[in-house]
């Protein structure tokens, strides 16, 4: 491999690297090494690990790859990636160029403020900038985004009626604020076709406003938008602090709001929070319906995983799932960057996903909350694996199998909850302060003669704790 050729993928690598996660780069872009460039046939061959590879670089990074080597390998170059599917066995898949931007195009072209004649032409001539995988179809609901969800339907099915408008979604990033307005925005798209519908980021509409003012072409900028059925702006909170921007959004927003047109926005904070912002501006935020979109509880990551191993075919064991949903506690994205992490590793060193690889793999990559473990559960549990009623543990039965299932109660509630003696003892059939010491200090003298009893005790907290 010449120099040359090194330095160009070096820069690809480093454009990779800025326009995605740290995560994301190093699991997927990491991997990619150049294999060959053939200058007179203008072909980029490019070695992946395998084939899952090849299929999720196509499904989630197709366009970003296509437009960094179209930079600067050349706007017609073909990509081809050579996968190996077998021991020795190599294959060339070559990548799909429809519908990407062609290279040559500029960012200053790409981001430019919209032709007077798209402004005024019907619905179908405007690209929506929506996208089609986020719709409500792959929306997963739960408490924590029941509100929003169910007041963006209501929307895209009556964008006539002004009871939520503007509608002002808020809440942490990667909790799926930008998948429901985009879903928001194909519904409405898909009842009402004749809707000119737009979605964009702030960062987006404050480029295209510089571009505009800056080409003196600035009345074109505000004909466009104020044309608008329903416009979808997310992170707003990138406006703070642009004077310029928030007196044209100021401007749009009323336009729209007095001819009866829909206003979607999402943000990371409430309107109250969002300092540097015209006042005038967030009141007008605040005079619709603000909804919180939250982190998601346990069984809607649950249901959130089960979706997205389903949705691309994975085979990842459900107790597997259940120990993520259960220990990683953070937001949508995160989710996504544990499973896509694990099917890394598994393709990396040939292993299957089970609960103790995904374990180990996981350790010190997420924050594992521990769970708190509960008397309740200790009872159960114990009474489960001995074979023995819960009603017997709590009678007064003095039969030796009874017994030492009662005093392993004792010693695990002692040992794994904050409950003090006396407490347990009314658990357990309302026993007294001084027959909850002579179960524990009984258990833990057998404990250190009894290798079947130091077993058993080991195997149920492996259940209390799985």
């Amino acid at each position: 491999m010449t120099e040359e050729l090194q330095i160009l993928w070096s820069r690809c690598m480093e454009m990779f690297r800025s326009n995605v996660t740290e995560q994301q780069y190093r699991t997927w872009f990491s991997p990619m090494k150049i294999k060959s460039y053939d200058a007179d046939r203008k072909e980029l061959t490019v070695f992946i690990p395998s084939q899952f590879f090849f299929e999720y670089l196509e499904e989630h990074f197709r366009r970003l790859i296509h437009i960094t080597i179209g930079r600067f390998f050349g706007a017609d170059v073909t990509l081809s990636y050579l996968v190996e599917v077998a021991d020795n066995v190599m294959v060339n898949q070559e990548s799909d160029n429809a519908a990407v931007l062609p290279a040559a195009t500029s960012s200053r072209e790409a981001n430019k403020s919209p032709e007077l004649a798209q402004a005024v032409g019907p619905a179908d001539d405007l690209d929506s900038q929506l996208n089609e995988r986020m719709s409500f179809s792959n929306f997963i609901e739960g408490t924590s985004n029941k509100l929003p969800r169910s007041v963006g339907q209501a929307i895209a099915e009556h964008p006539e009626q002004q009871t939520f408008n503007p509608l002002f979604i808020y809440g942490p990033s990667g909790v799926g604020k930008t998948h429901l307005v985009n879903a928001i925005g194909l519904r409405t798209k898909e009842l009402h076709p004749e809707k000119r519908v737009l979605y964009l980021s702030a960062h987006l509409f404050m480029v295209q406003f510089t571009d505009a003012r800056n080409r003196n072409v600035f009345n074109d900028f505000m004909h466009f938008y104020q044309s608008i059925d329903m416009l979808i702006v997310d992170d707003v909170q990138e406006l703070v602090g642009m004077k310029g921007t928030q007196n044209a959004f100021f401007h749009i927003f009323n336009h729209l709001r007095q001819n009866g047109k829909q206003i979607i926005m999402t943000c990371d904070r409430p309107p109250v929070a969002l300092q540097g912002l015209e006042d005038r501006l967030i009141t007008r935020f605040k005079s619709g319906l603000m909804a919180e979109m939250e982190r998601p509880e346990e069984s809607l990551r649950r249901n959130i995983l089960h979706s997205i191993v389903k949705h691309d075919g994975l085979n990842i064991p459900d107790d597997v799932l259940d120990y993520i949903s259960g220990n990683v506690t953070g937001s949508v994205r995160e989710l996504e960057g544990v499973i896509h992490s694990l099917l890394a590793y598994s393709v990396v060193y040939s292993k299957d996903v089970d609960l103790s690889f995904a374990q180990r793999i996981l350790a010190g990559r997420v924050k594992v909350e521990k769970k708190a473990i509960t008397i309740d559960q200790i009872i159960t549990c114990t009474c489960e694996f001995f074979n023995v009623r819960e009603e017997e543990l709590f009678g007064k039965s003095r039969k030796a199998n009874i017994v030492i299932v009662r005093q392993m109660s004792m010693y695990l509630a002692h040992k794994h909850t904050k409950l003090t003696t006396g407490k347990i003892g009314a658990y357990v059939g309302n026993r007294d302060h001084a027959t909850v010491l002579h179960g524990i200090k009984t258990i833990d003298g057998r404990l250190k003669v009894d290798k079947e009893l130091r077993q058993q005790l080991s195997e149920i907290e492996k259940i209390l704790m799985s």
